[in-house]
């Protein structure tokens, strides 16, 4: 006896998608309808550098090439993986996108500094990605290593907090994250 509860536009003549390999990620025909009918969870980290008295004095943000070859800016992000931890995901994505040798300070607490949802279309929060509705828990971590940016980032620029948290940094990013900038910077007590 099955237990399943259908989907109501499910039947069980419709073709399936075969399963990847790897449960943890997805084809990218998975990916585009899994999309468009969930919200995703993403982890996005901030990284600072900071005194010896923990205060914030740099902040880094990563510069990349958009879709249409546009310059923007944007923070460590990405998906949180089917069975791993918001903290492995995290640690994932700095290493990915930091490096190696980036040395990130992962908070004790899984709680996050603040908590992004994005949207497909604008105005129903100040942030928006066209691709899918997405939640993300946003971090400001600490990294004491050296950053090579990898992927598709360019450099990461380091920056006072003023300056990140600023209008003109904050036109520079992608998808409303200015707001979130400010946000987590304002949770580390960085903006004055």
């Amino acid at each position: 006896m099955s237990v399943r509860t259908p989907d109501p536009d499910w039947t069980p003549d419709e073709p399936s998608v075969p399963p990847s390999t790897n449960p943890g990620w997805f084809s990218d025909l998975e990916l585009a309808e899994i999309r468009g009918r969930l919200p995703l969870l993403y982890v996005e980290a901030l990284p600072v550098r900071v005194d010896g008295l923990g205060q914030v004095t740099e902040v880094g943000l990563l510069l990349r090439a958009n879709a249409v070859g546009e310059m923007t800016r944007t923070l460590v992000s990405g998906r949180v993986m089917y069975g791993e931890t918001v903290r492995d995901a995290l640690f994932r994505h700095l290493e990915k996108d930091l490096g190696p040798m980036a040395f990130p300070l992962l908070p004790a607490s899984p709680v996050p500094a603040a908590v992004a949802e994005y949207f497909p279309l604008p105005g129903i929060s100040p942030f928006t990605d066209e691709r899918q509705h997405a939640v993300s828990l946003v971090y400001v971590v600490p990294v004491t290593g050296t950053c090579e940016p990898r992927q598709d980032a360019l450099e990461v620029s380091w920056m006072p907090p003023a300056e990140a948290a600023s209008d003109a940094v904050g036109a520079e990013l992608e998808g409303g994250r200015g707001v979130l900038v400010r946000q987590a910077l304002a949770a580390a007590g960085a903006l004055r």
